[in-house]
């Protein structure tokens, strides 16, 4: 069993969650991350690592509450606990690995939509802590769904954008970095984007113009976390790769976006008829009928 120590509402619908699970914060590393089982019936649900505490031993997920067991987790509380909480998972960010001295003199800038902000910010922490200096670009539909602002501004040179002009830039992440790059002189030798699936197409498509390689997290396609179920496989470079086991993070130049925009959705069905059950029990039982 594992304690939920923290719980902290970001946005509506969106929450921060820290989670007591010592071996997993000693071994967790930016770009990996973990399965939840909320009890012994519970669907396995992969999320990013947001944040680990080594010597508090806790783990910090983000979740956005849109699907029925999501929804679920939202009416867990502090002092609470989850079955399951496995990890960490998945392969690091390659940079980890990478000589410090060479990614010193490359200039970063990261790409995070709505709660991709959450995985983007322990690898622009990572940087950070490095002395490597990054921008971070965050965008969101308003900006009552901005998140984490305060934490990458403590990381990095922040630049913010709102679809709806309420805050920030007003366009999309792309527009964003269009405008830096083209308008206000930015130069940018790799770039990092998390978020939508659609939005990362859309930034790849940016980004190889201005050809500035690029690496994006299928985090958004992964089902059951092993390979096992074959829901997060991936066209990559013409080769079948499976997100969760040889990603999350790939070439977003070589990812077939197309087809697996397409794969994310194959479930939508399921899970539109389980909310409506969801909410009919919960009906029921409050004599709504």
């Amino acid at each position: 069993m594992y304690k939920i120590v923290k719980k902290k509402e970001l946005a509506p619908k969106i929450f921060l969650m820290d989670i007591l699970a010592p071996r997993i914060a000693k071994s967790a590393q930016p770009g990996q991350f973990i399965i939840v089982r909320m009890d012994e019936r519970g669907e396995r649900i992969p999320l990013t690592i947001c944040d680990y505490d080594r010597e508090a031993g806790t783990v910090s997920i983000v979740v956005q509450a849109l699907g029925s067991s999501t929804q679920k987790m939202e009416q867990y509380h502090e002092g609470d606990y989850f079955e399951d909480f496995v990890g960490p998972l998945g392969v690091p960010s390659a940079f980890i690995n990478e000589d410090l001295k060479e990614l010193k003199n490359r200039k970063v800038v990261f790409i995070a939509g709505g709660v991709g902000v959450a995985p983007v910010y322990p690898q622009a922490k990572w940087m950070h802590e490095q002395g490597v200096e990054v921008d971070i670009i965050i965008g969101a539909r308003t900006k009552e769904l901005l998140i984490l602002e305060e934490e990458m501004q403590s990381v990095g040179t922040l630049h913010l954008a709102t679809d709806d002009g309420s805050y920030g830039y007003h366009g999309r992440v792309t527009d964003l970095l269009k405008d830096l790059v083209e308008n206000q002189g930015k130069h940018y030798d790799q770039a990092i984007a998390i978020g939508p699936m659609i939005m990362m197409k859309f930034v790849c498509e940016l980004t190889k113009k201005l050809d500035i390689p690029t690496v994006v997290s299928l985090n958004p396609i992964m089902v059951d976390g092993t390979g096992m179920c074959g829901a997060c496989r991936v066209t990559i470079d013409g080769k079948i790769k499976f997100a969760c086991v040889d990603g999350p993070e790939f070439d977003g130049h070589l990812v077939d976006f197309d087809e697996a925009i397409q794969r994310q959705g194959q479930y939508k069905k399921e899970e539109h008829h389980h909310i409506h059950q969801d909410k009919d029990k919960k009906c029921h039982v409050r004599g709504e009928y």
